[in-house]
C-alpha cells in the first residue's frame, strides 16, 4: 500500500472556495461560540461569591439565591447559545459536505474511459462516503474545538493569573507537556488514519465485486472463498483502526493526567494560600472550577488533532481524485460535425496501441501492444457496414476510436471529413447510438433503462419507448412481465434473461435515432429467429426512403452479416478481407470458412432436433 504524500494541511485549500461561500454562517457560529465561552466563564465567579459569602458566616438566603438565579440565567444563555453555533457551524459543515460530493460525483464522470480500468469501484465508493464524511468532521467539531479550544483556554489562563498568579504559575506546570504530546501523535494520526481508510477502501471493493458477481460465486459455490476474502480485508481494517485506538489509548489518558496534575497542584499550593490568608475559599473554588473548565480545552486539543489530521488525510484521498485530468477531452477549438455528401465515417492508417504495465515479459523496450494495424476503411452514408473477425481481433477497439473512448492517432479517423478529435465530444457521442458487447442496464424499471437513451433531458414520449420496443422484440415479453414497462429490473439486470438484457440495450440505442447505429455483437444471446425479426425491422425503419443513416454491425454469425452491403474481416488487428458477403464467400477465406462450419453446426443442430 503506497504511504501517502498528501495528507498535509495544504490540502485543505480545495475547500477554501466553500468557506468564502459559508462564511457568515461560521461567523455568526463563531460568535455565539464566543458568547457562551464568556459566559462559562462568569459562572465560576458567582460560585466565589456565593462560597466566601457562606464562609463568612453572616449572610441571609436572598445572598445564595441571587447568584443562583445569575447562574440560571446564564445557563439559559449558555444552551441557546449553544444550539445557535450548532446551527450555523455544522449546517455549514453538512451544506459543504453534499457540495463536495456534488462535486467529486460529477467530476468523476468527466473522467475517461482509462481512469475506471485503474481505479476500482469500491475504493471510489469509500472516499465519496467515508472520506468526505471525515472532512465534514473537520470542517465542523475539528474547527469547534479548535476555536473553541484556543479561546477557552486563553481565557481562562488570563483570569487565573489575574486572580491569583503565584498559584496559577504553578498550575500550569503540567501544560507544555500537553502540547508536545500533540506535536507528537498528530503526525502518526494523520498517517494511520490514511492506512484505515485505504484498507476501507479495500473492504469495500471486495464486497462491491463478491455482490455484482454474486451469480458466479454461487454458480462455482465458492462462497467460502469470498468469505475468506472478505475476512482477511475486515481483519485488515480492524488492524488499522486499532493502531489508531494505540495512540487515542495512550493520547487521551496522558491528557487526563496532566489535567488531574492541575487539580493536585491547586490543592496543595492553593489550599496553602487560603490557610495563609492569601486568598479566600471562595478564590479557592472558583480556581478549581476553572481548571476544571480547562480539562475541556486540553482535551479538545487531543480532539482537534485527530479531526483535522484525519480530515487532511481524507482531503488529500480526495484531491488525488479531483486533480485527476480526463485523458480525452475537448480540443482548443472544437467543431460541430457538418453535414457532408461523403463517406459518415473514414478511417485513414489507423494503428492503436494499449498501454501495459512493465513486467518481466513487458520490458522498457515494449510497454505497449498494438491492437489495431494500419486500418483503412471508408463507410459511406446510408449504408449496413459489417465487421468480423476472431475474438481479440480489435473490432471492438476500432469501434471506441470512433467514439474517442479510447483516443486515436490526430488525423487518421473522420466523421464527416472532420478528425474526431476536434470534435465536440459531446455532439461525436450524440451521433452514436451503441449496443455493445456487455448490455449493461441499470438497477431501474425497464421503462428508464430504456429511456436513458433518449437525447434530450425529458422522458421519452410513451410512441417512441413503443416503437423501440416493438424493433427490439420486446414487446412481446413486456406482457409478460408482472409490471409491465415499470417492471424493476435489478443491479445489472440481474432478474432478466441475457436475451431481453441484449434486447433492451437495442431498444435503448435506438430510441435516440442516432445517425450512426453500432450492434456490437447485440445478438450473441438471442435466437436466429428473434435476431432475423430485430435485424429486418431495424434495416427497414433505417434505410427506408433513401435514408442517410448509417447501421454498423459486428458479429461473428455470418447470417447477421449477410444484410451487410460490405464487410471486413479483422485479424490481428488489420483488415484481411473487404468486400460484399457474397464476393467474401466466393474467396474461400476465413470468412468463407467461417460461414462452412456455422452452416454444418445448424445441420447438426437439426439432425439433433429430428432424432
Amino acid at each position: 500500500m503506497k504511504e501517502n504524500r498528501h495528507s498535509g494541511i495544504k490540502e485543505f485549500k480545495t475547500i477554501f472556495p466553500y468557506l468564502k461561500k459559508y462564511r457568515f454562517p461560521y461567523v455568526w457560529g463563531f460568535i455565539c461560540l464566543i458568547i457562551v465561552d464568556a459566559a462559562q466563564a462568569l459562572i465560576p465567579q458567582f460560585i466565589r461569591r456565593a462560597v466566601d459569602r457562606i464562609t463568612a458566616g453572616n449572610f441571609e438566603m436572598i445572598d445564595i439565591i441571587r447568584p443562583c438565579l445569575a447562574m440560571l440565567g446564564v445557563m439559559l444563555l449558555v444552551a441557546s447559545g449553544r444550539f445557535l453555533w450548532r446551527y450555523f457551524i455544522h449546517g455549514a459543515s453538512r451544506k459543504i459536505e453534499t457540495e463536495l460530493r456534488d462535486r467529486l460525483f460529477s467530476h468523476l464522470l468527466t473522467l475517461s474511459y482509462d481512469f475506471y480500468q485503474k481505479h476500482k469501484i469500491g475504493d471510489l465508493m469509500a472516499r465519496a462516503i467515508n472520506d468526505i464524511s471525515g472532512i465534514r468532521m473537520a470542517l465542523g467539531w475539528g474547527l469547534v474545538t479548535l476555536v473553541d479550544g484556543t479561546i477557552m483556554a486563553t481565557a481562562i489562563l488570563v483570569i487565573i493569573f489575574i486572580q491569583d498568579p503565584r498559584t496559577a504559575a504553578f498550575c500550569i506546570i503540567p501544560l507544555p507537556f500537553i502540547t508536545l504530546m500533540m506535536l507528537i501523535f498528530g503526525r502518526s494520526i494523520g498517517r494511520r488514519f490514511y492506512r484505515a481508510n485505504e484498507t476501507y477502501s479495500a473492504m469495500s471493493d471486495t464486497v462491491q465485486e463478491t455482490f455484482a458477481g454474486i451469480r458466479v460465486v454461487k454458480s462455482f459455490v465458492k462462497e467460502w472463498w469470498f468469505t475468506k476474502k472478505f475476512g482477511k480485508t475486515n481483519d485488515d481494517y480492524r488492524d488499522a483502526n486499532m493502531e489508531l485506538i494505540k495512540i487515542y489509548g495512550t493520547f487521551f489518558p496522558l491528557v487526563s493526567f496532566f489535567a488531574g496534575l492541575t487539580a493536585i497542584i491547586l490543592l496543595l499550593v492553593g489550599g496553602r494560600r487560603v490557610v495563609m490568608g492569601y486568598i479566600s475559599a471562595g478564590e479557592l473554588v472558583a480556581l478549581f472550577s476553572y481548571l476544571q473548565m480547562l480539562i475541556w480545552p486540553l482535551m479538545g486539543a487531543g480532539f482537534m488533532v485527530n479531526m483535522i489530521q484525519r480530515g487532511a488525510a481524507s482531503m488529500g484521498r480526495i484531491n488525488e481524485l479531483l486533480h485527476s485530468e480526463p485523458s480525452i477531452r475537448d480540443s482548443k477549438k472544437p467543431q460541430r460535425a457538418p453535414q457532408s455528401k461523403g463517406p459518415v465515417i473514414e478511417i485513414k492508417n489507423l494503428s492503436f496501441f494499449y498501454p501495459v504495465a512493465i513486467t518481466e515479459k513487458n520490458d522498457k523496450e515494449n510497454p505497449s501492444v498494438q491492437v489495431l494495424n494500419d486500418i483503412s476503411l471508408s463507410i459511406p452514408a446510408g449504408t449496413v457496414f459489417g465487421i468480423t473477425g476472431r475474438t481479440g481481433s480489435g473490432k471492438s477497439t476500432l469501434i471506441k476510436t470512433l467514439v474517442r473512448m479510447v483516443d486515436p492517432p490526430a488525423a487518421s479517423v473522420f466523421i464527416h471529413g472532420v478528425d474526431v478529435r476536434e470534435l465536440e465530444l459531446r455532439e461525436l457521442r450524440r451521433l452514436f447510438g451503441v449496443s455493445p458487447q456487455d448490455s449493461y442496464l441499470f438497477s431501474d424499471s425497464i421503462k428508464s433503462n430504456i429511456a436513458y437513451g433518449n437525447k434530450d433531458d425529458d422522458e421519452s414520449d410513451y410512441t417512441a419507448l413503443t416503437q423501440a420496443a416493438f424493433l427490439s422484440a420486446l414487446d412481446g415479453d413486456l406482457v409478460s412481465f408482472a409490471d409491465g414497462w415499470e417492471t424493476l429490473i435489478g443491479e445489472r439486470g440481474l432478474t432478466l434473461s441475457g436475451g431481453q438484457k441484449q434486447r433492451v440495450a437495442i431498444a435503448r440505442a435506438l430510441l435516440s435515432a442516432p445517425e450512426i447505429l453500432v450492434l456490437d455483437d447485440a445478438f450473441s444471446a438471442v435466437d436466429a429467429e428473434t435476431e432475423k425479426r430485430i435485424l429486418t425491422g431495424i434495416l427497414e425503419e433505417r434505410h427506408g426512403n433513401n435514408s442517410l443513416k448509417t447501421t454498423i454491425i459486428i458479429s461473428h454469425r455470418v447470417s447477421t452479416l449477410s444484410s451487410a452491403g460490405m464487410v471486413a474481416v479483422l485479424d490481428e488487428g488489420t483488415i484481411n478481407e473487404l468486400g460484399t458477403p457474397e464476393e467474401l464467400l466466393a474467396s474461400g477465406k476465413f470468412f468463407a470458412r467461417m460461414a462452412e462450419l456455422q452452416r454444418l453446426g445448424e445441420i447438426a443442430e437439426q439432425k439433433v432436433e429430428n432424432a
